[in-house]
């Protein structure tokens, strides 16, 4: 596993509370025959499903404990022939499924041990990555079918950051925009050795030839871990690289920094980037860290949201 803790100015521990507004969506963009991106916006939080009861009907909310956090993640898929749609699938799936069954969630700040997080986190891409080469393997026409990956895992105030591939994590604080993964490409590996500059990466032909990713050629996933400690201000950015092709960190910046809610900010991010051309599909989640109620996005489509109390 690649760990590291991102070097971002200290936030103040004892936020006040806020909310969370969380948006997400995906598009096809204007070439591409398919989608084959994923993504996931979801609250984590323990439920008593009651089959039979002498007590007399309770309120739902009384069956259903708080919130323990909230899971953000997109995936980009690779193969083509809707392999691609079919390991993105088989990826947000599998993710959802361990969250909900074998992950232990962080009740409290004091419960979180990052060891263990990362650990469970780096298990779940392992559980992923065998069933996306067991199907490629099982099924011809989808063999060397594989997924990017991005997830963050939000227990206030802190967020830990899962990667593989080259879509991107980003934080907006202060204005300034920080890319907080890394691209899993032969062109960033390049640029790491000195071969070539960073301005170059986009352009180089091996810019999109991924190393690392979940399937595909690759022997096993190797997830690129980051923590990152919250302040009500913040603003996080899943995307695929069809919004990252189109639009540059300035443009991106510029958006993220709007007052709107989470969903109008989405919604700008993909209509600006198939107004620069569409290339790609291009999927995006955004999650807004307010002190107010400014957060009221609507749920449409393939789009969801949600604003939820945080912890105090």
């Amino acid at each position: 596993m690649i760990l590291d803790t991102f070097n971002v100015p200290q936030a103040h521990r004892q936020s006040p509370p806020g909310k969370i507004d969380c948006f997400g969506m995906t598009d096809r963009g204007l070439v591409r025959e398919m989608n084959e991106d994923q993504f996931m916006v979801a609250d984590l939080r323990k439920s008593l499903h009651v089959h039979h009861t002498s007590l007399p009907a309770a309120d739902p909310a009384y069956l259903t404990g708080g919130t323990h956090g909230q899971l953000l993640l997109v995936a980009d898929g690779l193969g083509g022939h809707a392999s691609g749609e079919r390991a993105s699938t088989l990826a947000v799936d599998c993710l959802a499924r361990f969250a909900v069954n074998a992950m232990h969630w962080c009740a409290r700040l004091d419960d979180c041990d990052d060891e263990q997080v990362f650990a469970e986190w780096q298990q779940a891409l392992r559980q992923c990555d065998e069933q996306v080469h067991a199907e490629g393997e099982s099924r011809p026409e989808r063999r060397g079918m594989g997924t990017t990956l991005t997830l963050a895992y939000v227990a206030w105030p802190n967020a830990y950051v899962m990667h593989a591939g080259d879509s991107r994590c980003y934080l907006l604080r202060g204005g300034q925009l920080q890319q907080v993964t890394t691209d899993h490409t032969l062109a960033q590996k390049f640029v790491e050795a000195g071969m070539i500059p960073a301005e170059q990466a986009s352009r180089s032909r091996f810019s999109h030839v991924l190393w690392n990713a979940i399937g595909g050629s690759s022997d096993s996933v190797k997830g690129e871990a980051h923590k990152l400690e919250l302040a009500l201000g913040d603003v996080l950015l899943l995307c695929t690289d069809g919004l990252t092709k189109e639009l540059d960190d300035r443009r991106i910046t510029e958006i993220l920094s709007g007052r709107e809610p989470a969903a109008d900010i989405c919604r700008r991010l993909v209509a600006e980037a198939n107004e620069a051309g569409g290339g790609d599909n291009c999927t995006v989640v955004v999650a807004k860290f307010i002190a107010g109620s400014d957060g009221n996005g609507q749920a449409n489509g393939t789009s969801l949201t949600d604003t939820v109390e945080l912890p105090k």
